[in-house]
């Protein structure tokens, strides 16, 4: 451009022309004119140009170089960076070294002398030469190499490349879409000098890792035998988890949440946590006797919380490890939804009072879908903590497992990089790298409020297991373990030779930290009993009282006045914005539901909605989320209305309901199940004063969840005395629509429900509120929607909190029959358990020859038939609304309301899927087996509910015909 312009200065833009006129020391000047020539000269000089646009040319091609070379190393330096502290694998699964990086065996255009760093001139990659390296180039603005310094020789640029990019730490954040982004990241690491430390520092990291070696030391000599999942080989954990939280309290965090594997959780607990030395020793005493009721669980399962003075802030901090289950990963979602509680009852928006940090496996990271599941709920509205900090502990196996065949990305870690996390891979023998990167991931998710991967590539230096033997299966890696110097001696030797510390002063601190493990081993002898609930991860503080049971074991009636069900009613019904166009069939709905206000009646929606409504102006958060939950699936609820002429503008009319109440959030979650509903248990956890929902698409969508089910839910307080009272609400109903969305499996609830189907229990004034504190989780099928009402009001008025799975209905939601009148909601109604017959054959029970039981929408079915068949004064109908725990008091009162009828459970589904299983015994205990019980199904078929509505239909004919041919069980014998 600058030849060009020699020969006709208006062949540039004028900018450009500009330029060049004021290069020569702000003085404009003709090129053309005799007296300037000099100047020229020594513009095109200083400039590295020469008279011949040939090298000019050449300059170019090369400044081009070696940002090409640059951003090489930025984009790829990881994978030649020496991360196995044992030397003998590729952290990335592959030894090839990428062409266009320059490393000591590798080529810049030349062959580089590994010690001499001597280049021979052979044309390469960049057509650079030797006689290149000491040429000074203009750096980029997209490095920070240079410091204060805006050129380097080309053999210092790659000297500084390699010193970031392919020593200890291999960093991924090229990827990310945002420059701002990747030059806070390049600063952070390019600069020169960034990962120096005082020697004050360094004396806590070695006092830290003192700390972690030593505490699997001691359980290694004392429990030899048992299996505790120590940290050996991975012992920077403990110091890389508490500079994340020094620095996090120094930038503003109160409260962090963490969920970890088994793995190093003793050590988490006792170092991190600071959990008391004895109460963890005390737990491999096999004569401890559990004080409280349930299974308890392993050691290595339990959680912690604690408040205490970070020391190195000076600052109060709060920690809770989540307490968890074998199944790897299932905690991950569990943690997000408590961070997102509990930032969301503090008005923490930004996340700079809460965090929480994850810690992963590396064939778990890979290997479990949730893990991809919680890392697309990282930037939703609804599900967003703000930025979580992944550290995942790389062993560089899983289990037996080598890497190369356990995952096909190359780390472990890239499933991160769908949501723009940068991933920082460290050598975990290498401590001072190892803080440093957890420094800097602790403040780009206080800057940037996004998710950050530490990977510390370390080993495992037992087996999976300390009862294990590894060598079985990796013989060779283990051989080079058992050689491996630990990371304290090395760090400790490196220290002393530095002169830091001595090594008395080492000595000391080691001597230190065993006199603190034997005295608690000692004062551990003394505890006799094990406390679970002295585990607890999620205390709710005033709830219970001091002993942690219910300050009371009763029930207040669930109804509410007619003038709040009218308000409720009326707002539901309305728009309370203005200049708000909703649909037109929108509005026929709102009509309708203003209608039905009128007539003081509800169908299941508005129920609904009156339910949340009461609970908001109790001051009551309401959480819904799930698949379209704001629409519903069946387009029967409408939470949020949507202005057809204004893009994303919406209204939420329960939140308009009074001017001082309590939020009400419902959100589309992501098309997840697992990761959702751990997401909505974690939730749960975090307040005992919120009704928190979670709503399958189809009821039978929930299976995709059962981990979560089986092993929080349904287990939860047996295990970890920790109560919840999430509620599934699970569509449920075989109506033709095919096996996949017919039902929600109610068997699977039942079947894990843990009330006595062969005790009989002993009836009290307290019996209701009490059997429901002794079970597990409490299963309903409502007929009604007053009674679906009033078992939404009950789950936050009890006085303990139960896990509540409802099977809601689908034909039911548009059923002319099922609607409730106001009176069945007013002050002083409650929850029905049973809904015992009321018609003609209650007024003379004596005559009835069947009584029928059900539940759920199969009632409609058969009251209709009934009537057809004139059968109203010969057949009782009763409805099973609370399936378990079972209502025994009530059913037992409903049969001898009846002495002489045939006993019928009627059920929609086939008998081994539905409720047969689980009803059956417990009639039969009610009545002692002094009378029969028959039972009426669908044929298999049908019960898994073809999509061929006419078979569908004829199996229904079917079904209905038995239950009402009084004659079809005479002669034979139950």
């Amino acid at each position: 451009m600058y030849y060009a312009w020699l020969e006709n200065p208006k062949s540039v833009h004028k900018s450009w022309d500009l330029f060049f006129r004021n290069v020569n020391a702000g003085q404009a000047y003709d090129p053309h004119l005799p007296d300037q020539l000099e100047r020229k000269a020594s513009f095109l000089q200083s400039h590295g140009l020469t008279q011949t646009p040939g090298k000019a040319e050449k300059l170019v091609e090369d400044h081009l170089a070696v940002q090409s070379l640059i951003r090489a190393y930025q984009i790829r330096g990881h994978h030649v960076a020496q991360l196995d502290p044992l030397g003998i694998l590729d952290a990335d699964l592959d030894s090839f070294v990428p062409s266009d990086l320059i490393t000591t065996i590798d080529k810049l255009g030349v062959y580089i002398a590994v010690e001499r760093l001597r280049l021979q001139t052979v044309v390469g990659f960049y057509g650079l030469h030797e006689s290149d390296l000491d040429k000074v180039f203009q750096l980029p603005t997209t490095t920070f190499i240079g410091g204060n310094e805006n050129s380097l020789s080309l053999r210092e640029i790659i000297k500084r490349l390699e010193n970031t990019y392919c020593q200890h730490i291999g960093l991924e954040f090229m990827f990310i879409n945002d420059v701002e982004q990747c030059q806070w990241i390049r600063q952070k690491f390019e600069m020169p000098g960034v990962m120096k430390f005082t020697n004050e520092e360094k004396r806590t990291l070695l006092a830290r890792l003192v700390r972690s070696m030593r505490f699997e030391d001691f359980l290694a000599r004392k429990w030899s035998s048992e299996k505790r999942f120590g940290l050996e080989g991975c012992e920077v954990m403990i110091p890389a988890l508490k500079t994340i939280i020094d620095k996090s309290s120094e930038m503003g965090i109160e409260y962090v949440i963490m969920g970890m594997p088994h793995r190093g959780r003793l050590n988490v607990l006792a170092n991190v946590i600071r959990k008391e030395l004895e109460q963890i020793f005390c737990q491999f005493d096999p004569k401890l006797e559990a004080a409280d009721e349930g299974s308890g669980d392993v050691k290595y399962h339990l959680g912690m919380y604690h408040e205490r003075i970070n020391r190195a802030t000076n600052k109060k901090i709060t920690l809770s490890l989540m307490a968890n289950p074998s199944h790897l990963e299932a905690v991950d979602p569990v943690v997000q939804g408590k961070t997102k509680a509990e930032q969301f009852y503090r008005g923490d928006t930004a996340g700079k009072k809460v965090m929480s940090i994850l810690l992963h496996g590396d064939a778990a990271f890979a290997g479990q879908g949730v893990v991809y599941e919680t890392f697309h709920l990282s930037d939703l509205p609804s599900y967003t903590t703000n930025g979580t900090i992944h550290v995942v502990v790389n062993n560089q196996i899983g289990f037996t497992t080598d890497p190369r065949m356990a995952r096909s990305s190359p780390y472990p870690t890239d499933v991160a990089r769908v949501v723009n996390a940068p991933i920082f891979h460290v050598n975990a023998d290498d401590p001072e790298a190892v803080m440093y990167v957890c420094s800097v991931a602790a403040e780009w998710r206080n800057t940037f409020n996004k998710d950050v991967v530490v990977d510390l590539v370390c080993y495992r230096r037992r087996g999976h297991n300390e009862m294990d033997e590894p060598m079985f299966t990796q013989p060779l890696m283990y051989k080079q373990i058992h050689k491996q110097v630990p990371v304290l001696k090395k760090y400790a030797d490196k220290l002393i030779a530095d002169g830091t510390v001595t090594l008395q002063e080492f000595e000391e601190e080691i001597a230190k930290y065993d006199r603190i493990c034997e005295e608690a081993y000692t004062r551990s002898k003394d505890n006799k009993i094990l406390h679970i609930k002295h585990w607890l991860d999620s205390p709710w503080p005033g709830f219970f009282n001091v002993d942690g049971e219910p300050k009371s074991m009763s029930c207040p009636p669930t109804g509410i006045s007619e003038d709040l069900l009218t308000h409720i009613g009326n707002v539901a019904s309305s728009v309370p914005v203005k200049d708000f166009k909703i649909h037109a069939g929108l509005s026929r709905i709102l009509r309708a539901r203003l209608e039905m206000t009128k007539n003081r009646v509800v169908d299941w929606a508005l129920a609904e909605y009156m339910a949340f409504g009461s609970f908001l102006k109790e001051g009551i958060h309401v959480r819904l989320s799930g698949q379209d939950v704001e629409r519903g699936t069946f387009s029967h609820r409408h939470h949020v209305l949507h202005d057809q002429e204004v893009d994303k503008r919406t209204c939420v009319p329960m939140n308009h309901l009074w001017e001082q109440q309590a939020p009400y959030t419902v959100c589309n979650s992501s098309l997840s199940e697992y990761g959702v509903l751990g997401f909505e248990l974690g939730f749960a956890m975090a307040s005992p004063n919120a009704l928190v929902c979670w709503e399958a698409q189809f009821g039978d969508f929930h299976n995709t969840a059962q981990c979560i089910i089986d092993q929080f839910i349904s287990s939860g307080q047996a295990k970890w005395v920790r109560h919840n009272g999430i509620v599934l609400l699970l569509p449920h109903g075989m109506e033709g629509m095919g096996p996949e969305h017919s039902s929600a499996r109610p068997e699977r609830f039942l079947q894990m429900s843990n009330d006595d189907s062969d005790a009989y229990p002993e009836f009290s004034e307290q019996f209701e509120v009490s059997q429901l504190y002794e079970c597990n989780w409490i299963v309903v099928n409502c007929s009604t929607p007053a009674n679906y009402f009033h078992v939404l009001r009950r789950q936050i008025l009890l006085p303990f909190r139960k896990p509540l799975i409802v099977l809601t209905p689908k034909s039911l939601l548009r059923h002319p029959e099922a609607k409730s009148s106001f009176d069945e909601m007013v002050s002083g109604t409650t929850f029905q358990r049973v809904i015992p017959e009321n018609g003609l054959a209650a007024q003379a029970p004596h005559e009835v020859k069947r009584v029928i039981f059900c539940t759920g929408k199969v009632y409609y079915d058969l009251v209709k038939e009934r009537k057809n068949q004139d059968l109203e004064k010969q057949v009782a109908i009763t409805r099973l609304e609370q399936i378990s725990p079972f209502p025994f008091d009530l059913l037992k009162e409903e049969l001898e309301k009846y002495p002489g009828a045939d006993l019928v459970w009627c059920q929609e589904e086939h008998k081994n899927s539905g409720y047969y299983d689980y009803v059956k015994p417990r009639f039969r205990t009610i009545v002692n087996h002094t009378r029969p019980i028959w039972y009426v199904g669908r044929e298999p078929a049908a019960a898994a509910a073809t999509g061929n509505k006419n078979t569908h239909l004829v199996s229904l004919r079917r079904f209905l015909d038995t239950a009402f041919n009084l004659e079809a069980f005479e002669g034979k014998t139950f």
